[in-house]
């Protein structure tokens, strides 16, 4: 604690020491203009001038790029016009920027140290776990995800408690925000796994060296290299570690498109790509050999092939003479078959190897028996459509659950051997799907609207898929909550125990719209999610 105390402090020293040179220097400028006046209006005749002091943007722009980083250089800085700058000097601006950040950002680390302490805390029951309650004040406060938001806080404590050459760099603008990240996160598992002082400074001062003239991504490549060099026992302790947090996330993209990262041991990972990229190899020779043929009876030429008595294709190279279909493209024109084909997009293989993929998973799921369901209902892809849109009256965009928007033409297409069921959603009054106290567990009609409202849990930021959730009473049955749909909402598990055990407080409206208030007395409104809106 005593180091990121100091950190602090001498963060708030530079603070106040910038004020006062940035003081300074606006009195100086204000008595610059003054007496250029005075002695432009005294002593320079009216066809002379005689600049006085002048200091041109495009020079101070020069100093700052090598001045230390700090509220008065930032105070200058933001005193320019870029605009006014040759191109020259609007990249020195850019980078001196940039180099000003990395002290706000030294501020900030010190400023979620204060919120969520310089140690993790400790889990206070089986309900509860580590940095629980500080992480989602910290996600809520910032519009965070929690997964960022937990990211932020390890890294700040990484940086002021054991990386202090690396907080200092970022502090002076010597390395950017995106180096310091890299290096903590790199170092993290070297510091969890107890690696003495001397092997972590070592790596860290050569991580700084190196981020001199190289990316961040470059510097993490020069972190793991030295790591597994200079504590190769810690190494081995971090890969056995490291596997046992692989998994498979996907996240949505624009356009209609979706990441789907696999976080996996290097050798799986290597596995299954030279299995999608075989696949894909394969079905491109196979698209090749089609289009050769396609296009060479168009030219009328013989392919080569024969039917034989089963009435499959032999194949005769010899009847193109000394033509290779890659090689010399005459015997067929003007046109190149592989030239066509690049431009064909599917038979690219970054393409087809994605297609590879595709089919593996959709091969399984058509095949394979499941009696497994969520909320009552099998595994499905969910899709809400208007009814003009699906008629072909309209053509508003479609909501694919767990992604947004799709255009109508494709929303269309995925309805055409999709099983329905039907929402009211405009206008909605009253009680839809009231239940009253009859029942605690809600029924599956209840449900499926449930899922459809909220889409995603209700937590500030929080994106997992309502099928993969609970369903939450707000005020809790035993209380004398209703099974209603105003009383009723769409939680994570770890969001769900965090309202039920961690000390937040859930309030709950009729149109799915709700307000949380954290243990500290912070309010957070999350608003209603029309059906027609990306969560």
């Amino acid at each position: 604690m005593a180091a990121a105390e100091r950190f602090a402090q001498s963060l708030r020293d530079d603070a106040a020491q910038s004020i006062l040179v940035a003081e300074h220097f606006r009195e100086s400028q204000i008595f610059n203009i003054s007496n250029e006046k005075a002695v432009a209006s005294e002593l320079t005749p009216i066809n002379e001038v005689m600049p006085v002091n002048e200091i041109t943007p495009v020079n101070e722009v020069a100093e700052l790029l090598i001045a230390r980083a700090g509220l008065a250089a930032l105070t200058r800085l933001a005193a320019i016009d870029p605009n006014s700058l040759n191109y020259s000097g609007r990249v020195d601006y850019l980078a001196a920027l940039e180099k000003q950040s990395g002290w706000l950002q030294a501020l900030m680390q010190s400023a979620i140290l204060a919120v969520a302490g310089a140690e993790p805390t400790r889990a206070e029951s089986m309900w509860s776990g580590v940095d629980d309650a500080e992480r989602e004040e910290v996600a809520a406060a910032l519009r965070l995800s929690s997964g960022t938001a937990q990211n932020r806080i390890d890294v700040a404590r990484a940086l002021t408690s054991r990386l202090s050459q690396t907080c200092e760099a970022l502090a002076t603008g010597q390395i950017s925000v995106a180096h310091a990240n890299v290096i903590a996160r790199e170092s993290a598992t070297l510091i969890h796994n107890g690696a003495s002082d001397e092997v972590l400074l070592e790596v860290e001062t050569r991580a700084i060296a190196h981020a001199e003239f190289h990316t961040p991504a470059q510097v993490a490549n020069n972190v793991r290299a030295n790591i597994a060099r200079l504590a190769a026992e810690e190494f081995e302790v971090a890969v056995e570690q490291a596997a046992d947090t692989r998994c498979v996330t996907i996240y949505p993209e624009a356009n209609g498109m979706a990441s789907l990262i696999a976080f996996l041991p290097a050798q799986d990972a290597q596995t299954i790509y030279l299995a999608i990229d075989k696949m894909a190899r394969i079905k491109k020779s196979k698209n090749q050999e089609s289009n050769r043929i396609a296009r060479a009876h168009s030219q009328g030429i013989n392919t080569g092939y024969a039917n034989n008595a089963n009435g499959s294709a032999l194949r005769d190279d010899s009847s193109l003479g000394d033509h290779s279909v890659l090689g010399d493209h005459s015997v067929l024109g003007d046109h190149s078959v592989l030239g066509e084909l690049d431009l064909l997009a599917p038979h690219k293989l970054d393409i087809l190897r994605a297609d590879s993929l595709t089919q593996l998973a959709a091969a399984f799921l058509a095949e394979k028996e499941m009696n497994f369901s969520e909320h009552g209902r099998p595994v499905t892809l969910n899709l809400t459509i208007d009814l003009p849109t699906l008629l072909g009256m309209a053509e508003n965009p479609g909501q694919l659950s767990g992604y947004g928007a799709i255009p109508a033409s494709l929303a269309r297409e995925l309805a055409a051997d999709a099983k329905w069921r039907r929402f009211i959603t405009d206008p909605v009054s009253g009680t839809l799907l009231d239940y009253g106290r009859e029942t605690y567990k809600p029924p599956q009609g209840l449900v499926d609207f449930l899922m459809a409202r909220d889409q995603t849990c209700r937590f500030p930021g929080c994106r997992q898929s309502a099928k993969r959730s609970d369903i939450d009473h707000a005020q809790a049955w035993e209380n004398g909550g209703e099974t209603t749909s105003g009383n009723l909402g769409v939680l994570c598990r770890r969001h769900h125990r965090l309202k039920t055990h961690g000390g937040w407080n859930l309030e709950s409206f009729a149109d799915g719209s709700c307000t949380w208030t954290s243990p500290a007395g912070k309010e957070y409104f999350v608003p209603a999610r029309p059906m027609n809106e990306v969560a």
